[in-house]
């Protein structure tokens, strides 16, 4: 069926992507079905437009953006060691220093336990922390370097926001891969999770779409950089507290992730840095 639709939309000059042969559980069953009137079916739906060209993510990046998501899975495994060793059930006293930086995991943690049993299980965690440690410095070092080859600009670029770093542009910069591939900022707002589409009738809103659809990482790196750029730059913590009175800190903090994105995808366009006049206004 593939074949079929293929030429058709090459006769048509109509683009073609090798995914279109999913929307075929979106086809109503017929009387009639075969791979030609499968076919004809789709491709009358991309000659209306009412069919979606799927973007293929380019070639060259494709290993390292799988690279960098496994970065992203060593970092979440570190996190449940660390928070195994920090929350204990044993009822003892805080931590008087973050376990995160490698100086702090001194011989002293494994004294806070008495139980020979607890404390080789506390070791084992800390030793693969410190493995974890080296292993996802490596990567980063790999990806950095990589990042400055395939597009050093745009990687410069995204490093203007306050809140972005080396690992949140990083994940902008093999996630989005294009910015050209959305026509419009609210496209790129809804691939990132950062607004939901209204399902209404009549004039009447009936709720809204589902939470899970786009791309996870973009929704947690703009999370992300939210919480950083609040840290970072005193005019929007200001800004924040206004917004906080007006809607609340849940819908303030959603509307801070979209503009981040709006920003992004404008700067990436229009080639320029951010400037914190020009995203504070409005």
């Amino acid at each position: 069926m593939g074949y079929w639709l293929a030429d058709l939309c090459e006769a048509e000059g109509i683009p073609f992507a090798r995914g279109h042969a999913l929307a075929m559980r979106h086809i109503h069953q017929g009387k009639s079905k075969s791979d030609r009137i499968d076919a004809e079916k789709l491709a009358a739906m991309l000659r209306r437009g009412l069919f979606p060209v799927a973007s293929a993510y380019s070639r060259a990046k494709r290993q390292t953006r799988d690279l960098l998501r496994r970065r992203s899975f060593f970092a979440r495994r570190r996190a449940q060691l660390l928070a195994h060793v920090i929350n204990t059930q044993f009822n003892l006293p805080p931590l008087t220093k973050m376990l995160t930086s490698a100086a702090n995991r001194t011989p002293e943690v494994l004294d806070r336990f008495t139980d020979p049993s607890t404390r080789l299980m506390v070791s084992a965690d800390l030793a693969l922390v410190d493995h974890y440690d080296g292993q996802i410095a490596e990567l980063e070092r790999h990806l950095v370097k990589n990042a400055r080859v395939d597009d050093p600009v745009t990687f410069g670029l995204l490093r203007t926001v306050p809140g972005i770093g080396p690992i949140l542009g990083l994940t902008l910069l093999y996630e989005i891969d294009d910015i050209a591939r959305f026509p419009e900022a609210g496209n790129f707002l809804s691939y990132s999770r950062l607004v939901r589409c209204e399902h209404s009738s009549a004039g009447k809103v009936k709720g809204a779409g589902p939470r899970k659809m786009g791309n996870a990482h973009l929704k947690w790196a703009f999370s992300e950089a939210a919480c950083l750029m609040i840290r970072a730059v005193p005019a929007v913590k200001g800004w924040m507290r206004r917004q906080e009175k007006k809607r609340g800190k849940r819908k303030a903090l959603s509307g801070l992730e979209a503009r981040i994105g709006r920003t992004v995808y404008h700067l990436w366009r229009k080639r320029v840095p951010f400037d914190v006049q020009r995203f504070l206004k409005g």
